[in-house]
């Protein structure tokens, strides 16, 4: 049995852990490590006494992944994003994101979920988790839609669907580990986020006024605040406004210098004005505390499945399953820009069955390469390329597409993760009810998948400008 036998094989045991409810991170680790062992006792020829060699080796290959791999500069990023995001919450900066939002948004049809949209887009620069995002926006944003009157479970779909803008919209962590997988700059991709993020935000704004407007019971329109009311509500949303700037400057200097530092360092500040402001609206120590382990939990979550996924990765290297899977790709009779919707409506399913993070740990390694072999490689230049962007600008774009896809998995049932949070902070709702509500939402993701594929220049001017 070859290599890549065995690497099919170990793949479909890992498929088959995943479905009956294995944690990806221990399902990935455990057949990666399997197939080590698996591998460097085929090399040994399945001798009886060379068994505990390849043992040996496997470990000691799989021991490695977790020290190297958590001793990168880059993933320092992850825990600084999403402590500026429980930062931002205990500092009551949704209440005032979402109040600034409904005096200036509110009056159109819907306007009430045009602002919660807005909001959560606002709560998302300077939030990388679409979970915590979905259930703050619960607590805040459905009672008041339902004061209204508004159909309840337009409401829960509102907020499911604006929680996903976190995945997008930098600081994001999925962006974080796409970078760290495929080895491309962090910075640029992060920077690429910021237009499809808002682009995405506005389609979700424009449907939902479409349906408010044919469906005059659905979303009706908030009137009666003074401009005064207005601009005295914009005070709140300074520090996000200040989180975003520091994040730019960061990663690229929009005034024509050097960038102020790297994305890390930007990231910190980011997290210790969030805390200064947070302080100052009466943060106190059992509110930093929870905000310290609620961070803490999250990042040894996102941690460990890393760990194990890599130890995975590392098996497909030795068993050539990149390589062939690639060559499998570039042979097919079909034009790479079908391919490419091909592989993009095959992570619309996978993700009915699979978490985000690891849903693009698991594929990444093996989709990325061939990906960038349909381009032309990953040192090709516009002019010869299949998509007509360079190999360093195709890993940008598809990294957004593929995390849009992400964003779109977390609102698929069975397993869209929003539409339970939202369920649960809400025991008025069931989960079929915010599904049922979230529906309208599938058809703006797709058109605004369909949107970034036609049109590439919305996800690369950004980082066009940085070089």
């Amino acid at each position: 049995m070859g290599t890549i036998e065995i690497g099919l094989w170990v793949t479909g045991g890992l498929l088959v852990l995943v479905v009956v409810g294995m944690r990806v991170a221990f399902a990935a680790g455990l057949t990666g490590l399997v197939g080590l062992i698996w591998i460097f006792w085929a090399k040994f020829g399945f001798e009886p006494d060379q068994f505990g060699k390849a043992l040996t080796i496997a470990v000691k290959t799989a021991g490695q992944v977790p020290h190297s791999k958590v001793a990168a500069h880059t993933l320092s990023l992850i825990p600084t994003f999403i402590l500026i995001g429980y930062l931002a919450y205990y500092a009551g900066l949704t209440l005032a994101l979402f109040e600034a939002a409904k005096r200036w948004v509110a009056w159109v049809p819907g306007g009430l979920a045009v602002s919660t949209v807005f909001a959560t887009a606002g709560f998302a620069a300077v939030s990388g988790a679409s979970v915590a995002t979905s259930a703050v926006f619960a607590r805040i944003a459905i009672p008041e839609m339902l004061k209204v009157g508004y159909n309840k479970r337009f409401a829960a779909g509102v907020v499911a669907a604006g929680g996903t803008l976190a995945s997008l919209i930098p600081p994001s962590a999925i962006l974080v580990i796409y970078a760290i997988i495929v080895e491309q700059d962090v910075g640029k991709l992060l920077l690429a986020g910021f237009i499809p993020g808002a682009f995405s935000a506005i389609v979700y704004g424009l449907l939902i006024v479409g349906i408010a407007v044919v469906f005059k019971t659905v979303g009706p329109p908030v009137t009666g605040f003074t401009w005064k009311e207005r601009f005295a509500a914009l005070p709140g949303a300074i520090p996000i406004v200040a989180v975003i700037l520091i994040i730019i400057c960061f990663v690229y200097n929009p005034f024509g210098d050097k960038a102020w530092g790297t994305p890390t360092e930007g990231g910190a500040i980011g997290a210790f004005i969030v805390f200064c402001f947070a302080l100052f609206h009466g943060m106190r120590w059992k509110e930093f505390k929870s905000a310290l382990l609620e961070t803490a939990k999250l990042t040894a979550m996102i941690f460990s499945i890393i760990w194990g996924v890599l130890i995975y990765v590392r098996f497909l290297g030795f068993a050539d399953l990149p390589g062939a899977f690639s060559d499998w790709i570039t042979g097919l009779e079909m034009s790479p820009m079908m391919i490419l919707i091909c592989i993009l409506l095959a992570y619309a399913v996978l993700g009915m069955f699979m978490d985000a993070i690891g849903m693009l740990l698991l594929t990444l390694p093996v989709v990325y390469p061939a990906v960038m072999a349909l381009n032309g490689g990953e040192t090709v230049s516009a002019a010869d390329s299949a998509f007509g962007m360079s190999g360093p600008m195709c890993a940008i774009w598809f990294g957004i597409l593929v995390v849009k896809m992400a964003e779109f998995c977390l609102i698929t049932p069975p397993i869209g993760l929003n539409c339970f949070v939202v369920a649960g902070v809400r025991p008025d709702l069931s989960v079929q009810d915010v599904f049922k509500g979230v529906t309208p939402f599938f058809i703006a993701d797709a058109m605004t998948i369909a949107m970034l594929v036609a049109f590439p220049g919305i996800v690369l001017y950004l980082p066009s400008l940085a070089g």
